[in-house]
């Protein structure tokens, strides 16, 4: 571990001035100037904090691959292997992560114990408005990278004890002792949600120009009362950094975390969680503030080419830069669309997946009220499973290419065809734009953005955390229940007025819990969370993945298990990098592992 630290004494020194927008939040090469050096140098300082932002963790982590969700075409993909029994605590994929997170955490520790003698700005009063929103922006991140730590390292440990991760809250150089415990759990939350509670405080929650007749706000009016150096620091210039609502959502994904029956012992607690997600809410003004075109974030082309100087969608709360090449790419279509539209068809949704996307009437499809046609499965379905999934005889690319997915297919995308064939009888098409071409010669690129943030996976925190509190139509101090904003999500998806299953699971918390866990696993598929979903709830990781063989275009044959799960009880937790346990005896290993 300890070789990983010796570059935290340099910085990386960013040529520009202290801004996130579009095109301009790229970090450059690092250089060797001493640290004290940064003092006088505030571009150099804010290199230490732009060096970390490169390492937020991104959110397409295609774990699906490793859940009842979805397989992959690729034989060599690791959560392919994962899923199937090749988990171990020396794969890479995890030291990686493990280095990077605490790497970043101990670079924002030396950029806070540094930060107060950086000359800001030669402005004495821009030069503390400055101070401040980095040093706030750093500790929300310090509490953003243990949340993704506890999510990934968190567990029971071989003497039985809820733990978390060794406790970083200062920089520790190239000589200090590394050979540190893990802290527990709930000590990990607690030093998380510190952090993130010091940066909603000190950020506004967006960044954006005030006019320059209005008045400061509280807290920063303590430090100027002119509206143009409030501009100048926290104004639209500085849009895509860490933010007051983007802690707040941080806020509401550890409390559910640690309220989630694999960590319930953390002492954390629901109403908790339910609070720090109806914080996010209510600027927004709750359920009526939902974005009505959310569940299509990914493809929406007219809010998608208007983006630019930083903005944001309605339904994304934080978001990755755009694509460097200014027309756009053509990489997520050229890995996940059929052959036939000349892609690699990675990711196959299974047979599991389509069946949870009820009827359009809002009824499960094993549900006699919901007139489900076995002959006829895709008919009258829940409109969510066309924009989300391609099946057998969707209509998909440029030219409105009819999709057919069945063995006797006459093209590639037919089932097990060749290596880049579906082996379940659908593709994905979600995070696609279908006005892609990927035709060679004649590629036709688009604008895409790749989320960190959106409003629904907060509505759906709220509707799972007030549920297991309130139950579905309590609401604690808040405004809406967690049958409230599945209504709403429901509406949005199906677009129906009356919706006698949901008022049936109203009636339930248990079966508003099944509801609002099958919304989720329906409105995030393919987005990185079942993965750790499944693990949190304790819930079955061993269904197989399951498929469908079509011919004739009107015979279906299910395919039972197109790929095994071969997980055991213990990989609710996942291992800590096997060679940081070996060189730190100190560091108790997950059990199990």
């Amino acid at each position: 571990m300890k070789k990983i630290y010796k570059s935290l004494i340099v910085a990386l020194g960013a040529a520009m001035s202290l801004t996130a927008c579009d095109d301009v939040f790229e970090p450059q090469k690092e250089n060797l100037k001493d640290l004290d050096q940064m003092y006088d140098d505030a571009t150099y300082a804010q290199g230490f904090l732009l060096n970390v932002y490169r390492n937020v963790p991104g959110y397409y982590s295609e774990n699906d691959y490793a859940t009842d969700d979805a397989v992959c075409n690729d034989i060599n993909n690791d959560y392919r292997k994962i899923a199937q029994g090749g988990w171990t605590a020396t794969h890479w994929r995890w030291s990686n992560s493990w280095n990077t997170w605490m790497h970043s955490i101990l670079n924002i520790n030396q950029f806070l114990e540094n930060a107060e003698k950086v000359a800001w700005a030669k402005d004495p009063e821009a030069a503390d408005l400055f101070k401040m929103r980095t040093m706030a922006e750093a500790r929300g991140m310090r509490g953003m990278f243990m949340f993704h730590l506890l999510r990934e390292f968190g567990g029971v440990a071989t003497d039985g004890t809820l733990q978390g991760v060794p406790m970083l809250d200062r920089f520790m150089g190239v000589n200090d002792d590394f050979n540190m415990p893990r802290a527990s759990f709930e000590d990990c939350v607690k030093f998380a949600l510190a952090d993130l509670e010091y940066a909603e405080a000190n950020l506004p929650l967006e960044y954006e120009d005030m006019s320059l007749e209005d008045a400061v706000p509280a807290p920063f009016s303590q430090y100027t009362a002119s509206a143009q150096t409030y501009n100048r620091v926290f104004g639209r210039s500085a849009r895509q950094l860490f933010n007051g609502l983007i802690a707040r959502a941080y806020k509401a994904r550890i409390c559910l975390l640690a309220a989630s029956p694999a960590f319930e012992a953390s002492n954390s607690t629901w109403d908790a969680a339910a609070d720090a997600a109806a914080d996010v809410l209510d600027y927004i003004g709750g359920p009526a503030g939902m974005d009505k075109k959310g569940l299509t974030y990914y493809c929406n082309t007219a809010d998608i080419e208007a983006l630019g100087d930083g903005t944001n969608p309605k339904e994304i709360i934080w978001r990755e830069n755009l694509d460097n090449k200014t027309d756009g790419t053509t990489t997520q279509e050229e890995n996940f669309f059929p052959p036939s539209l000349y892609g690699k068809g990675l990711c196959n949704p299974t047979q599991n997946l389509v069946d949870a996307f009820p009827m359009a009437n809002g009824y499960p499809i094993d549900d006699s009220r919901a007139k489900y046609d076995e002959s006829n499965p895709y008919n009258g379905r829940d409109p969510r499973l066309g924009h989300y999934i391609i099946y057998n005889g969707s209509k998909a690319g440029v030219s409105n290419t009819v999709i057919n997915t069945g063995s006797d297919a006459s093209t590639a995308d037919g089932l097990n065809k060749r290596e880049t064939s579906t082996r379940t009888g659908y593709y994905m098409k979600k995070r696609l734009r279908m006005d892609v071409n990927c035709t060679p010669g004649g590629k036709q690129p688009k604008r895409h953005f790749n989320p960190r943030i959106r409003y629904t996976e907060i509505f759906l925190a709220y509707a799972e955390a007030a549920n297991e509190v309130w139950g579905p139509k309590g609401s604690g101090s808040h405004g809406y229940s967690a049958y409230d904003v599945i209504k709403a999500i429901r509406q949005r998806a199906l677009g129906i007025s009356i919706d006698p299953y949901l008022e049936e699971c109203a009636t339930s918390p248990d079966k508003m819990r099944e509801l609002i866990r099958n919304e989720r696993r329906l409105e995030l598929c393919f987005e990185g969370f079942r993965f750790y979903d499944l693990r949190r709830w304790k819930a079955d990781l061993n269904e197989s993945a399951r498929g469908v063989n079509i011919t004739n275009n009107s015979v279906y044959t299910p395919i039972p298990q197109v790929e095994e799960r071969s997980y055991s009880d213990h990989m609710y937790y996942g291992p800590l990098p096997e060679g940081e346990v070996l060189k730190f005896s100190n560091l108790l290993q997950n059990m199990g592992w």
